[in-house]
């Protein structure tokens, strides 16, 4: 028997052959089989949800929703074939499963919003609504293809929404009185404001009328003398340029003066210099007349000794460029050989340049890591010390020591100082201070005062006789006129 379902139906076939259900607008049903047709056009549901806020307030949400089944997947329709399709689409069963997950959702997300926030975000609160029953119809097969949530309705003997009502009424009411008074009051200072308004700007305008005029009399006392200034100064101008001209004449008028004299000096050079390039032309020839009579007499000799040298020369050429090729190609060999060694060492170098730069970089990525270790060390510190910068400093010298350091370094600053005081005298006393302030008897300086004594008369006398004179870090000798 072949079956064809209509438009806005659906075959369901089992029996033999058939391992759980089959789903088609079209089949053969052969003898042991079954084929049942079912709807899928949507349905309307009406429902008066009755759910309860977070203040305890009771209200009732009317919603009109048209459900059917999700026919763009397969999956959907053989639940809702196995679960759905035995009952009638518009029996209790169908209706009262669908308003217990409809009214379960709504009462739990209206059990954890406020009456306020119902009320405000409506359209948010339908939203997660319709969301959290479309999951629930999902395990059905069933889809909510449009969904129309009225307005909020007070449940009977509970007046939220009349009296919220009535408190916007009145709250409306009482702020139009309030901007009707306002308005009056804005009208009367309004007027009154304007009134002093004009009569200070008429007499406003009275006295920037008079700096005005006070102005322009000075700006056209300023202008007759800005113009005669300016007569002044073009006149100063134009006999600068009459002088400048004069002394660029004057200028010109001397270089051609000049140019002409040196014209006629060069005149007079250039003939001499062509009289003596001529002199020099007749001795070239007479002395290459005697080159050619002197080349005449020694041409035979010079010839056979030519040929004789030339070959000479030959054999010579000859020998050292064998000697070269021969050193040439032994350089060739050696230049290879240094080659190849200096590509080893280049690519050993290479490898130790490589292995020195990978150590580079984990050296710095270890820095990094010690870097941001240290940061975080001190972070932490900075916080438990509550941000005190100068608590975070006593902290870290106390704990690295520096205390310590500091006492050590000074103590060894101090350590084995022994001061020593040399004080050098001229050795005409009867003796010398000492580095512990005594009296040292004796003069001790004395031979060395003697030798530093005859200092200035050898110095003078070396001046004398050579005119030397010594470094200015020895001394000095005064210029006198006795020896």
């Amino acid at each position: 028997m072949y079956r064809v379902a209509s438009a806005s139906e659906y075959l369901v076939i089992t029996g033999a052959g058939i391992r759980d259900i089959k789903i088609s607008k079209k089949s053969w049903v052969f003898p042991g089989q079954s084929c049942t047709i079912f709807d899928i056009s949507p349905v309307n549901y009406t429902f008066q949800v009755q759910a309860m806020s977070a203040e305890k307030l009771p209200f009732v949400l009317p919603a009109v929703f048209t459900i059917g089944p999700r026919v763009d997947d397969e999956e959907s329709l053989l639940k809702f074939a196995k679960l759905i399709s035995p009952h009638d689409k518009l029996s209790n069963h169908v209706k009262e499963l669908v308003q217990g997950i409809i009214e379960g959702e709504t009462r739990v997300l209206a059990a954890s919003m406020t009456m306020e926030e119902i009320f405000r975000g409506t359209k948010e609160f339908k939203k997660e609504v319709f969301e959290k029953v479309q999951l629930e119809l999902n395990q059905f097969g069933l889809l909510i293809y449009n969904a129309n949530v009225k307005q909020l309705v007070d449940v009977p003997g509970h007046e939220y929404f009349s009296y919220l009502g009535q408190k916007t009424q009145m709250e409306a009411q009482n702020q139009a009185k309030v901007d009707v008074a306002e308005a009056k009051m804005k009208g009367e200072i309004g007027a009154k404001l304007r009134e002093g308004q004009t009569l200070q700007n008429a007499a406003k305008i009275d006295a920037e009328t008079k700096v005005i005029s006070t102005q322009r009399q000075g700006e056209g006392k300023k202008e007759e003398v800005k113009v005669k200034t300016e007569v002044k100064i073009f006149e100063n101008h134009r006999e600068a340029e009459v002088a400048e001209a004069n002394a660029i004449l004057a200028k010109k008028k001397a270089g051609w003066s000049m140019e002409a004299q040196v014209a006629e000096v060069e005149a007079a050079k250039a003939v001499k210099l062509r009289e003596a390039e001529l002199q020099r032309q007749v001795e070239s020839m007479n002395a290459l007349t005697r080159t050619e009579k002197l080349k005449a007499e020694f041409l035979s000799k010079a010839s056979v000794e030519y040929e004789t040298k030339v070959q000479e020369a030959n054999w010579e050429l000859y020998q050292r460029q064998k000697q070269a090729e021969a050193y040439l190609y032994e350089k060739s060999k050696q230049a290879e050989a240094e080659k190849a060694s200096a590509s080893a060492a280049l690519f050993a170098k290479q490898q130790k340049i490589d292995g020195e730069l990978y150590a580079k970089v984990k050296e710095a990525e270890g820095l990094k890591a010690m870097a941001e270790a240290q940061g975080m060390y001190l972070r932490t510190l900075l916080d438990s010390l509550g941000g005190s910068y100068g608590a975070l400093r006593d902290y870290l010298m106390i704990s690295g020591g520096m205390f310590q350091d500091l006492a050590k370094i000074n103590a060894d600053a101090i350590q084995g100082l022994q001061p020593k005081i040399s004080i050098w005298t001229n050795g005409g006393g009867d003796g010398a201070i000492g580095s512990n302030n005594s009296i040292v008897a004796g003069g001790a300086m004395k031979e060395v005062a003697q030798v530093y004594k005859m200092l200035p008369p050898l110095l003078s006398t070396v001046h004398e006789q050579t005119g030397m004179v010594p470094p200015a870090w020895i001394g000095s000798i005064n210029n006198t006129d006795s020896k």
